[in-house]
């Protein structure tokens, strides 16, 4: 992991699981499964979903747990016989998601301009090590953090402010990078600013706070931060 250097006054947190990596890299064994990889699109939801219900309920499990519970799920609703071989598939295959194309040199483009950059993410931190390590990013990142080690899953506030107080700043210090609307909802929430990649098939919800910066990819959104971050130090 990268050393903290000076830079600009915010640290910028990303999300992992398709801000950063790739999830559609997953449609190969949805395909072998279900023989349609468009029931990726049913699962990963329904993960989320069930994270969050989970928090709200006072429950917690690690997220490979809730992964194959809802594998699990998703195939009885399809009335598929799972096999232990097509669960360790699907859970395997989340430990090795690419990149998208721009994030590792966008990645770099922002330490060189002086932003610090750590990771939040609701995989366990073993799991997000393994995950950032074989996308080609251990160099990109100060920390990276778990929402294990708040047994709250993210929207929850708790979250967010364990980044910052493991930072030493406030939550206004930091600014939260994702391409769920829900994520920067709560981040918000807990004092941070917003930043929103809208990935395809991604929109941003009308009834959310306006978010800071919003782009394309990002490549868009690192160039409106740098961009931000020059006009502030005029």
């Amino acid at each position: 992991m990268l050393k903290r250097n000076a830079g600009p006054a915010h640290i910028l947190v990303f999300d992992v699981n398709e801000t950063l990596l790739d999830v559609n890299a997953l449609r190969p064994q949805f395909e072998r499964i279900f023989k349609d990889p468009e029931v990726l699109k049913q699962w990963f939801p329904q993960m989320l979903l069930y994270s969050q219900t989970i928090t709200q309920t006072g429950e917690y499990v690690d997220f490979g747990k809730l992964a194959r519970a809802s594998l699990q799920m998703i195939a009885d609703i399809h009335r598929i016989d799972l096999t232990e071989s097509d669960i360790t598939g699907v859970i395997d295959s989340i430990r090795s998601l690419p990149a998208h194309p721009e994030v590792g040199e966008q990645l770099g483009r922002l330490r060189e301009s002086g932003f610090r950059t750590v990771a939040l993410t609701n995989s366990p931190e073993g799991v997000a090590t393994q995950q950032i390590g074989k996308a080609g990013l251990s160099a990109m990142f100060e920390r990276l953090f778990s929402v294990d080690a708040v047994k709250k899953y993210k929207p929850a506030g708790d979250a967010y402010r364990h980044v910052a107080n493991a930072l030493g700043v406030n939550t206004s210090q930091l600014v939260m990078i994702a391409s769920h609307p829900w994520d920067l909802m709560g981040a918000k929430a807990a004092g941070c600013d917003i930043a929103f990649i809208q990935r395809p098939g991604t929109a941003w919800f009308p009834l959310g706070p306006p978010p800071m910066i919003r782009g394309a990819n990002l490549r868009d959104v690192a160039s409106q931060l740098i961009e931000r971050e020059k006009g502030s130090s005029r």
